[in-house]
């Protein structure tokens, strides 16, 4: 009998170690498999800033919705200003599995790169449930809200200023020294205008970096329909390039102030679609944003367009962001050249 009971008990204490060992280790995977414990494992060595989370509802009114400037598919976005009095856009990371990894990856690429025409990440706050990056604040907002809006107007010098300053950004990303830095998601909504309306670029959620090397890196479409190089769409090969597509995109909106694709047609047509035809057929004048009120240099815009086509072209076929900066800086000087000469045959009329 004392054998069976002896049996019994050795049984219950194997099944208590084996159930205790089983809880702690449920316990720990939960602990790693939680988002915000995933981002505090990634951002252990990460040089970022970090913003207490008081500071944080203090800059924005406690998240004020009347300081909301902006929503994304990862949260709201406010401005605020923080405690040294600094103006900055807060953005509200929602709490999950994938705008953690976007989380991590915007200040993984952005901490440690610095240029004129980045929107400068200043810090970053992970307390309990809640995510937030704390940017500079760019207070004449998106190109977007520029092109699309009914009262702003963008004069021909201001637009071809922002063309200048986002490619000079990108050719930076390209050409970095740690390896080339690919955004994937350039659009007007994501090139934000500083107070003398320098163009920077935002929003590096979608951005792989290349090692040194490296010509591309195969990953899962991901970027905003209409701004899509197609050949990426079919083999899945982030590379620069693509980048270029997008900007060229940018570009032609820049010169039309028209959407990336037309759906009020029957068949919808993209922007690049509709300005090869005009070329071709040669009505270049259609494709000139109304705003300009005919303001702009004829010989400017024709060089212009052929490089945004150029950039839209087959992937062998497009310049790099270092040409197209050089290309646009002849644009700009074409036009300078024109008001110069506007302007003395002015003065000439007045002597008159």
């Amino acid at each position: 009998m004392s054998d069976i009971w002896l049996f019994t008990g050795a049984i219950i204490a194997v099944l208590s170690i084996i159930t205790i060992t089983a809880y702690i280790l449920l316990r720990k995977h939960s602990r790693s498999a939680n988002p915000r414990n995933k981002v505090l494992l990634n951002l252990k060595d990460n040089a970022c800033p970090r913003v207490p989370l008081k500071e944080v509802y203090s800059a924005t009114n406690h998240l004020n919705e009347m300081n909301v400037i902006g929503e994304g598919t990862f949260g709201k976005v406010y401005k605020g200003t923080m405690t040294n009095n600094q103006h900055v856009a807060v953005k509200h990371i929602i709490n999950d599995d994938g705008s953690m990894e976007t989380f991590v990856k915007e200040i993984k690429n952005l901490s440690h790169v610095r240029h004129p025409n980045l929107v400068a990440l200043l810090g970053c706050c992970v307390e309990g449930d809640e995510c937030f990056l704390v940017y500079e604040l760019c207070p004449h907002g998106s190109l977007a809200e520029w092109l699309f809006g009914k009262n702003k107007v963008l004069s021909w010098m201001q637009r071809l200023n922002i063309a200048i300053d986002t490619a000079k950004g990108l050719w930076f990303l390209h050409t970095y020294s740690q390896g080339c830095i690919v955004h994937r998601d350039v659009k007007p909504t994501n090139i934000l205008l500083g107070p003398k309306f320098e163009a920077k670029l935002s929003d590096f959620g979608l951005s792989k970096v290349l090692e040194v090397g490296e010509t591309y890196v195969s990953s899962e479409v991901r970027r905003t329909f209409g701004y899509i190089d197609p050949e990426y769409q079919s083999n899945r090969h982030v590379k620069s390039s693509g980048d270029v597509y997008s900007f060229g995109v940018v570009l032609l909106q820049i010169l039309s102030g028209k959407k990336a694709i037309n759906l009020k047609l029957k068949k919808p047509m993209t922007l690049n679609k509709f300005a090869k035809l005009l070329t071709r057929d040669g009505s270049i004048t259609e494709l000139v944003d109304p705003k300009l009120q005919g303001e702009y240099s004829e010989e400017a815009f024709d060089f212009t367009l052929h490089l945004a086509l150029s950039c839209t072209s087959l992937n062998q076929q497009r310049p790099s962001m270092e040409q197209v900066v050089k290309r646009l800086e002849e644009a700009r000087q074409i036009s300078m050249k024109e008001v110069s000469a506007t302007d003395t045959s002015a003065d000439n009329l007045s002597i008159l």
